[in-house]
């Protein structure tokens, strides 16, 4: 590929900002370093009391300070998923722009990417939104009656409340979607970000997905749903693609990315960091929670995403999975990959093994993750992993080295949304 346009004539996609809050760490390099070592982070749970419950592990993003960020008074008044969200995406522009940093950015985004306001836009999402603060309010009505709740619990708790804050702290006046599609939601929001980017609708857009729902009702809901993993082993619990897998590891995070026309990222001289390079999403349409089992609604949209892209299934370097180590959703996963790639053809990973699943913040940090792999060519290894009966290539115990090549990264989500981004190395060309 060549010049400012792909093979359909649009637009190319260049990702020139990245930013993450994860249970692996705060920046980008924190989480890759993490990945790299095979580090499981799930740990007991700190967010809430959780002795009464039987999952007592979560993956919390640790240290994080977001007071640099919006001030004290924003702090008591905004849900931790909008200040992890807020957080990231804050960074992902300064990386963009160079020479700041998120927590100093303000109203002067838009002039750092040389971008009309009415041109930059934001597609953020959560999967369930301030659930957190949602389950705080409700026991305060309970305990002490309608008076006690907080007038500024709708704002806390809405879907779109990451949306709107990243616009309003930055001064992005341009489109402004907010994107609730559970576990599919980072990715969805990536995709469609590229969608605007590419139709001419907006020249830049940050876009990813924020959660932290580690709260008590949540973690109590997913246990009776036999979702998570009943391993008490922090250490070992989440294990993708493994024969062990039980359940998956509830985390919380969030990333996002700076998307922006190629050539626009050129003429300003950005960093560039890879390529959105393809976007595929279908609907199993068949069970709210449980996969198709052969994998179908999987493997059409892979195939959607590589075909976006214009590239052969032999074109793509390895796989970043989806892979949230419970046995139907991996079992399901691997099929789709081997009908596309032909069985155990591809190395995949997992980074879940390490984050445990952020739910509406997977998909972009997974983004995040990937980009990185394109361009250094290595393949972070899959925690915990030493078995499988599935039919695919498990990079596990040590890093993988590969050629630098395209990657595909995988999200699927109750209510059977299925996403998969291509994306790509930076190059010159």
């Amino acid at each position: 590929m060549s010049g400012a346009t792909d093979h359909r004539g649009r637009p190319r996609v260049a990702v020139t900002g990245m930013g993450t809050k994860s249970p692996a760490g705060l920046t980008v390099d924190e989480l890759w370093d993490a990945l790299l070592a095979g580090e499981a982070k799930a740990g007991p749970i700190t967010l809430f009391d959780a002795s009464a419950h039987g999952v007592q592990i979560a993956c919390e993003v640790p240290d994080f300070d977001p007071v640099p960020y919006v001030g004290p008074k924003e702090v008591r008044r905004t849900d931790r998923a909008s200040l992890l969200g807020l957080a990231a995406a804050s960074d992902a522009l300064a990386d963009a722009i160079g020479g700041t940093t998120g927590a100093e950015l303000g109203r002067e985004a838009a002039a750092g990417l040389e971008v009309d306001p009415l041109r930059c836009g934001v597609v953020a999402g959560s999967g369930v939104g301030g659930l957190r603060t949602l389950e705080d309010q409700v026991l305060q009505y309970g305990e002490r009656g309608p008076d006690r709740v907080s007038p500024f619990l709708v704002p806390m708790m809405m879907a779109n409340a990451t949306a709107a804050l990243v616009g309003i702290r930055h001064g992005l006046t341009g489109p402004n979607l907010a994107v609730s599609t559970a576990c599919t939601t980072g990715a969805h929001a990536i995709g469609e970000a590229a969608r605007m980017v590419r139709d001419g609708t907006a020249e830049v857009v940050v876009a990813g997905g924020t959660e932290s729902c580690v709260s008590p009702v949540c973690m109590a809901a997913f246990t009776r749903m036999g979702a998570l993993t009943k391993n008490p082993d922090p250490a070992a619990a989440s294990r993708p693609f493994d024969d062990a897998r039980d359940g998956f590891v509830m985390g919380e995070g969030a990333a996002f990315l700076v998307l922006e026309t190629w050539e626009r990222a050129v003429a300003r001289g950005a960093r560039i960091h890879g390529e959105l390079l393809g976007y595929g999403l279908t609907c199993d349409a068949g069970h709210i929670t449980a996969p198709a089992e052969d994998g179908s609604g999987a493997r059409a949209c892979v195939e959607m995403a590589l075909a976006d892209a214009g590239l052969q299934p032999g074109d793509i370097g390895h796989v970043n999975a989806h892979g949230t180590s419970t046995p139907l959703n991996d079992a399901a996963e691997a099929a789709a990959l081997a009908k596309v790639f032909g069985p155990s053809a591809l190395p995949v990973t997992s980074g879940k093994g390490v984050t445990g699943h952020l739910i509406g913040a997977a998909g972009s940090v997974e983004a995040v993750a990937a980009l990185v792999a394109a361009n250094r060519g290595v393949i972070p290894p899959t925690a915990n992993h030493e078995r499988t009966d599935l039919p695919v290539d498990v990079v596990a115990g040590e890093p993988r080295t590969v050629a630098p090549a395209p990657v595909l990264s995988t999200s699927f989500a109750f209510g059977g949304h299925n996403v998969a981004l291509v994306l790509g190395p930076a190059t010159a060309s």
